[in-house]
């Protein structure tokens, strides 16, 4: 029997109704559940590490448990899932202050784990501009990019009712782009 892999999954938010988080809980059911594969999912709300507004004088009074324990949460992972909201084209401030205090324990936050990373928007670029510079950016902060996902509108494809995509396209690539993450774990 082989071992399960650990997927952390998340949203890069901390809206409670973020069609991002949608997306993120999507493709994780699609991994566990369509494709079957051999996973341990771990959604976790970015609002459960909620800090102090990062500055170089709070960090010299030291680094909040709270990025600790989200740095902890990657290492403990196997892979990645993770969902980007774009706001005003980059993105959320609940997402960069995390990821800046996390990278004070370590410029690798990623920890080289393979990594899905998507974005979707009630626009029709679907999140592109923070999806780019998630793709252009985190490879140096030790994200192992296997493979993307975009779309918009999102309520022109995505089935709320459901919480799944419509549009036949987009679900065969999702599931390409899950299946190609997949393969990159370890224990595939």
């Amino acid at each position: 029997m082989s071992s399960r892999s650990n997927i952390l999954v998340f949203a890069a938010t901390n809206s409670a109704q973020s069609i991002n988080k949608r997306l993120a809980r999507h493709a994780a059911k699609v991994l566990q559940d369509e494709l079957a594969a051999p996973v341990e999912i771990e959604i976790i709300d970015l609002n459960t590490y909620e800090m102090p507004i990062y500055s170089p004088e709070r960090e010299a009074l030291g680094i909040p448990q709270r990025a600790q324990d989200f740095y902890d949460k990657i290492s403990a992972s196997d892979g990645l899932i993770m969902s980007f909201a774009e706001y005003n084209g980059s993105y959320t401030a609940a997402f960069k202050n995390i990821f800046d205090w996390t990278s004070r324990i370590s410029m690798k936050v990623f920890q080289d784990k393979p990594a899905l990373v998507m974005a979707t928007s009630k626009g029709g670029r679907g999140g592109q501009n923070v999806l780019e510079a998630v793709i252009n950016g985190f490879p140096h902060f030790g994200a192992n990019i296997t493979s993307s996902f975009n779309f918009g509108p999102f309520p022109e494809h995505f089935d709320v009712d459901t919480d799944r995509l419509k549009t036949p396209e987009l679900a065969r690539d999702l599931r390409e782009a899950l299946l190609t993450l997949n393969a990159a774990l370890p224990n595939s």
